[in-house]
């Protein structure tokens, strides 16, 4: 069986545009071109790949099967471009990361600019994506790296923990809890919560935990991102749940007080996950040791999100 990479680059633009006019347009082909290309393909395989219809095109379960493989192959293909561009031009390359809302907002950004201030060569597409669709990005190909807290349970992955943090309550300083030394999640209940944006991993989680307990937050106001968050408690608005590291760097300047969470999910691992490590280019390996270096010099956590 033989398949020439033009005709994967070719079924890959079909399958993310449902559209084989739009695909063969990217490809810089004819519909009528492509269309033979595609058949040919499917021949090859024995399998159709796609389900045609006045709106466009879906994939068939084999064609979502060869999708994986075939991003697999073409990211493959410009790892070896990448690397050998270095001899001309330097240290290059191209990472995509999915991360959750922690890594996008806090710590991620400090990593990466040191990171690519000694890289010239190098980019980075660094996307917020919850839980789920950084572990699907990563099984699928789309993302070359993810950023993850808590538990990871998908096969065919490693995983490579570099991290752990607790979550904590945020309080005003003069909140009738802000004498605790500690509280359960289902005690805060009671009060009014400032969160993220819906949507954000730390959100989605902590609905989640209530949900688990057939309580629901109280939400005050949803903000877009920790500094506003502790801006609101520090004001009195409300109560908040956030990674403690985060908590700790704004108790030093706002009026906030910091409580532990009891619960046993409060303490989440944080993950680096990747299809195969070895495979991914030079770039990739020297940030994930970048990453797990950072953490190990760092006394105080970095945050879970």
């Amino acid at each position: 069986m033989h398949f020439d990479l033009p005709d994967l680059r070719l079924f890959i633009h079909v399958a993310e545009a449902s559209s084989l006019t739009a695909g063969a347009r990217r490809a810089s082909l004819s519909t009528a071109a492509a269309s033979m290309r595609i058949k040919a393909l499917e021949g090859q395989l024995g399998s159709r790949l796609f389900y045609r219809d006045s709106q466009g095109v879906e994939l068939t379960p084999a064609g979502h099967d060869l999708l994986v493989h075939a991003r697999a192959i073409m990211r493959q293909v410009d790892y070896i471009k990448d690397e050998f561009s270095q001899y001309a031009q330097g240290q290059s390359g191209h990472i995509r990361i999915f991360a959750n809302t922690t890594a996008v907002s806090d710590f991620m950004p400090d990593v990466l600019a040191r990171f690519l201030v000694s890289r010239p060569g190098v980019t980075v597409d660094l996307q917020e994506r919850l839980t789920n669709d950084i572990v699907r990005g990563v099984i699928d190909g789309s993302t070359d790296l993810g950023v993850v807290a808590g538990p990871v349970t998908a096969k065919k992955l490693e995983i490579i923990p570099f991290n752990v943090d607790r979550l904590v309550v945020v309080t005003p300083i003069d909140h009738v809890l802000a004498g605790r030394k500690s509280i359960s999640f289902q005690e805060t209940l009671g009060y009014p919560h400032i969160g993220l944006r819906e949507g954000s991993t730390l959100f989605n989680f902590l609905r989640g935990q209530a949900s688990e307990i057939n309580a629901q937050l109280q939400m005050r106001i949803q903000v877009f991102g920790f500094e506003s968050a502790c801006r609101m408690v520090s004001r009195g608005v409300g109560i908040g749940i956030l990674p403690r590291s985060i908590a700790h760097r704004y108790a030093k300047f706002m009026d906030i007080a910091i409580i532990e969470l009891e619960d046993s999910w409060a303490e989440r691992e944080r993950s680096l996950i990747v299809r195969e490590l070895d495979a991914l280019p030079t770039c990739g390996k020297e940030l994930v040791e970048e990453i797990r270096a950072e953490a190990c010099l760092t006394k105080a956590p970095v945050s879970a999100g």
